[in-house]
């Protein structure tokens, strides 16, 4: 693999993001459309920004689509590249950034790049025997989403991505979603997190103003 020279983004603009985890079938993607149009985030699902790069026939697509084929995390450089340029072009400082970080190594990268953390991490847990019945009766022509890769890749986000959440969970920036509930209703408990989380945001800027 070619190296890919990747450039920290947010030299002279704040951005605000929120990282949305959880296993493939757990409705990462529905939850986001809901959240991106009710809160005005622009939603980058990881997962449709790498397909994107497959079907362009570049010399990474190939390497990325060889990749997800094994069940495989594709390397951190070439995900936060596609970040970054997503990004610039969106024009929108409020990010979700789906299936993303998978590992701590895609963390660190990210955080160390662009000096950024997450204003917060949901996670939407569900089993996987619900999660597998999810992604086989889905239609959405994806070479991925066969049972060979399917068990890969739960393996991988066991092994990988659990420590991810584990890590924010340590940190107090964790929100674990029951993902099981109709999508209404797993929406509502999102809207719940997000007037907690602004809630919380008002009272430690109130008490800033205060101490000046």
């Amino acid at each position: 693999m070619s190296e890919v020279a990747v450039e920290r983004l947010s030299n002279d603009k704040a951005f605000k993001v929120i990282f949305v985890l959880g296993g493939p079938g757990s409705g990462k993607g529905t939850q986001c459309a809901k959240i991106a149009k009710h809160y005005g985030f622009t939603h980058l699902s990881v997962g449709d920004l790498l397909r994107a790069e497959i079907n362009s026939g570049s010399n990474n697509g190939t390497m990325i689509e060889s990749m997800i084929n094994e069940g495989k995390i594709v390397p951190s450089e070439v995900t936060i590249k596609l970040l970054q340029r997503a990004m610039r072009e969106s024009g929108n400082d409020k990010f979700l950034i789906d299936g993303f970080p998978r590992n701590e190594e895609n963390r660190a990268s990210f955080e160390n790049l662009e000096k950024i953390e997450p204003e917060f991490v949901l996670f939407f847990d569900c089993p996987e025997e619900e999660m597998e019945r999810r992604i086989l009766n889905r239609n959405q022509g994806r070479d991925d989403d066969n049972m060979e890769t399917i068990r890969k890749r739960f393996k991988v986000f066991i092994e990988s991505t659990l420590p991810v959440i584990e890590f924010y969970n340590l940190k107090g920036k964790l929100y674990k979603i029951d993902a099981c509930k109709p999508a209404d209703e797993v929406f509502e408990d999102v809207k719940a997190i997000f007037s907690r989380f602004r809630a919380k945001n008002i009272t430690l800027l109130q008490f800033s103003l205060s101490i000046i």
